[in-house]
């Protein structure tokens, strides 16, 4: 095949929409499954994905070639996403759709690619009180590494995995699990993955996590502190101690401010672990899976002897509880200060019940997250420099299928998107390894030509119905995931 002459119907073509540069034989498609050689034609194999809030349900299919049109308009407020566009690899040429539209009587124009991301990755939400594994542990997909576990936040674990040194600078193993375990991840679906020196976990945006073959069912209500903070009042006048184990933060309520405040009489109770303020005390146990995210499975293990000297006294009630209220248990003090477990009085059985209708659904999120400071600007100006600025100033909006993003401060075009908030099967891939991801930048029209942005490639949505994209293909409707 010769450079002056079309490709033969029967013969291979070369693909440019991504780096690998696929021949592709008839009927067949790149090693992406998302281009194929249509009789001699590159064609885009999904739909480009539109937008709108008129489009209550289900999902109308509108093919770009005038031959095809029926004639129907497009709802008044599409918005064209990223979704199925297509790419402008290595973006020496604008991007597949440039749209002008009428927003509020303002002209607009918003410039619409799918990116491909070396430089990329999730991070990731686990709401759970149970040990993962040591901050700074390797996570592994069947056996390589794709990242590993960050700092722990507020009732919950944080995993950072993918970047672009699991992509692209390991093994040919470690990128291709590392890209499809990213895939899979913010298209929705689940990914079972290990902690060195911790738990085996099954992470699926969205649903509760798996750690260790039991699914999550809580997040915990606060630390053992903030527990008491919420409750005490409920307990005050049932029982004459309450110890609520966790293994950030233990609270003992006749010690904390808050009892205090109510008029908690001293117990006599001795914590093992490291005080802090009066009612709190780190390190009573190492983390693991047992009560409050301790290794307990016997909260008695924290508690030393008694004081009879401080309160201490036969007969003195305590109640232990986690900070979900999935663990608890009931003790009296016996003649020698030893406590005796009982039966939960009825009493506080309503008050150990407030603690779990107080925790929230333990879910995992998943938050894409990318730079797209290179080349792809090309495709929307031709002075990449004042589309960053753009956007970092906020005078341009980016969304990623239609979803807002948060804009990272600072030098380029770092974003972070919620997976689902974006259409089903968003994300792609091209086996650099490389996520594909859509992206729309929105701004004034005015602005757009201000920049250096490609005016002789603006169209409206009527003139895309008519000739379509650089790529034969269709589009597809949908309602907006969440309104």
């Amino acid at each position: 095949m010769t450079d002056d002459l079309p490709p033969r119907a029967d013969e291979k073509i070369r693909c440019d929409a991504c780096p690998v540069m696929c021949y592709i034989a008839p009927g067949q498609t790149g090693a992406c499954d998302r281009y194929a050689n249509d009789a001699g034609r590159i064609v885009r194999t999904d739909p480009v994905v539109m937008l709108s809030h008129a489009v209550e349900s289900g999902a109308q299919l509108v093919p770009f070639a005038a031959r095809d049109w029926d004639g129907n308009p497009f709802p008044d407020d599409t918005f064209v996403t990223g979704i199925g566009s297509g790419t402008t690899y290595p973006d020496y040429k604008p991007a597949p759709f440039i749209v002008s539209s009428r927003v509020a009587g303002a002209d607009m124009v918003t410039v619409v690619t799918e990116a491909i991301f070396s430089y990329c990755g999730v991070k990731v939400k686990i709401d759970t009180d149970r040990f993962l594994g040591p901050e700074g542990a390797v996570v592994r997909v069947g056996g390589e590494p794709i990242g590993h576990v960050t700092t722990a936040e507020y009732g919950s674990q944080m995993l950072s995995l993918g970047g672009v040194h699991h992509l692209t600078g390991g093994t040919k193993a470690e990128g291709r699990i590392t890209c499809a375990a990213l895939l899979a991840l913010c298209n929705g679906e689940p990914v079972e993955m290990t902690i060195d020196a911790g738990s085996t976990i099954t992470v699926q945006a969205g649903k509760a996590p798996i750690v260790d073959g039991s699914a999550e069912r809580r997040m915990r209500v606060g630390c053992g502190s903030a527990t008491i903070g919420m409750f005490a009042s409920q307990w005050h006048g049932l029982v004459d101690e309450v110890v609520v184990v966790d293994d950030h933060i233990t609270g003992v309520v006749s010690e904390h401010q808050a009892g205090k405040v109510l008029g908690w009489e001293p117990s006599g109770i001795k914590i093992k672990g490291h005080r802090s303020t009066p009612g709190r005390y780190f390190r009573v146990s190492e983390p693991g899976m047992g009560w409050g995210g301790t290794k307990l499975t016997d909260p008695l293990q924290i508690l030393g002897d008694w004081n009879p000297k401080k309160g201490a006294r036969p007969g003195l009630r305590l109640l232990m509880v986690s900070t979900t209220g999935e663990e608890f248990a009931y003790f009296e003090l016996d003649q020698s200060l030893i406590p005796q477990e009982k039966p939960l009085p009825a009493a506080l059985v309503p008050t150990v019940g407030l603690i779990d209708e107080n925790c929230e659904p333990s879910l995992c999120t998943v938050l894409f997250m990318a730079g797209a400071g290179g080349s792809l600007r090309a495709g929307v100006t031709q002075n990449p420099v004042r589309l960053t600025r753009s956007v970092q100033s906020r005078r341009t909006r980016l969304t990623s299928g239609g979803a807002e993003c948060y804009v990272w401060p600072g030098g380029g075009i770092t974003f972070m998107v919620d997976v689902t908030e974006l259409p089903k099967g968003a994300f792609g891939y091209v086996p650099t390894p490389a996520l594909v991801a859509p992206l729309e930048f929105t701004l004034p029209r005015a602005d757009y030509l201000a920049m250096g942005g490609h005016a002789d490639a603006v169209r409206t949505l009527a003139e895309l119905r008519h000739e379509g994209g650089e790529y034969t293909t269709a589009a597809r409707v949908e309602p907006w995931p969440k309104l």
